[in-house]
């Protein structure tokens, strides 16, 4: 296990996402309210950044802008079509003022 730095909490406001990359991954980080999430940046269906998609608040999903295909935060399961595969989520940490990932 291995806990790596992403971003600084002033970074992403709340409602949105921002993509932060750690060599080969890519990591949507997304922030609703006081929860913090953290998904897989691409999409499954095409090669996408979810980070620039629309973060949906009320059901904690956040929706890819070139297909429509809902991503859970919590599971990374897809909620919708064409997507059918999921994204991996990762464990966060807030530590003062800056946002962990603890990776496996």
């Amino acid at each position: 296990m291995t806990v790596e730095r992403l971003c600084s909490i002033h970074d992403v406001a709340p409602g949105e996402a921002r993509r932060v990359e750690l060599g080969d991954l890519r990591i949507a980080v997304v922030r609703i309210g006081d929860e913090w999430y953290a998904i897989g940046d691409t999409c499954t269906h095409q090669n996408i950044s979810l980070a620039e998609g629309e973060v949906h608040e009320d059901t904690r999903e956040i929706e890819c802008w070139k297909h429509g295909s809902c991503f859970s935060l919590v599971t990374g399961e897809p909620s919708s079509l064409p997507a059918t595969k999921p994204e991996p989520v990762y464990e966060l940490r807030i530590d003062g003022e800056d946002v962990l990932v603890v990776l496996p």
